[in-house]
């Protein structure tokens, strides 16, 4: 994430009704391999990876950064919630000139339909409204998966345009609430800050 003074990590674990969204152990290793080499979590993120090469290569804890969420219920990893600045280079963005966070958010099938995504995001959403208030966050999907735009809705993402990316279709949206999302960018530039 841009900026990485403005707030502190490891953020301290938050706990929903029935989760716990905290940085990632060496107990999760397994978790990750499962979701990055799992066909349908890579349907719309560019297919699965190969088990065996993430096996060799994934590191003793992976996901420790600055951004990334482990989602643990009953102490087990289900999933994972990022925060990443979304590069200059790609299209989609509501403030070019200083970059904004991208939320993404990867679960395991067995996850799915059991409101764990909305409950989590939530949850890390209201956190990164604390540790950097009135910043933007950003969000884009394959304008096909049905059930990451639904989700995009209910967690308040606005659309403010559509364009082809990785030979798809993508929707990118940003979320109500702050200063910055008001306007599409023409306007916003127009408007000065």
């Amino acid at each position: 994430m841009p900026e990485p003074g403005r707030y502190a990590w490891p953020a301290v674990p938050i706990s929903t009704e029935r989760l716990v969204l905290r940085e990632s152990e060496a107990r999760d290793r397994p978790a990750f391999v499962e979701l990055f080499a799992s066909p349908d979590v890579g349907a719309y993120i560019g297919g699965a990876q190969p088990r065996d090469h993430l096996e060799r290569a994934m590191p003793e804890v992976p996901g420790r950064r600055p951004g990334c969420f482990v989602v643990a219920l009953d102490g087990s990893m289900i999933g994972m919630i990022t925060f990443d600045p979304r590069g200059p280079e790609r299209r989609g963005h509501v403030r070019p000139e200083v970059g904004e966070a991208e939320l993404g958010y990867l679960f395991l099938p067995e996850a799915w339909n059991r409101g764990f995504a909305f409950e989590a995001c939530t949850a890390a959403l209201d956190w990164f409204s604390r540790a950097r208030p009135g910043e933007p966050v950003v969000l884009s999907t394959q304008s096909a998966n049905a059930p990451a735009m639904r989700l995009a809705a209910r967690l308040g993402f606005t659309e403010v345009e559509r364009y082809e990316e990785y030979g798809a279709d993508q929707w990118f949206g940003v979320r109500r609430g702050t200063r910055h999302d008001a306007a599409p960018p023409a306007a916003q530039q127009q408007a000065g800050p």
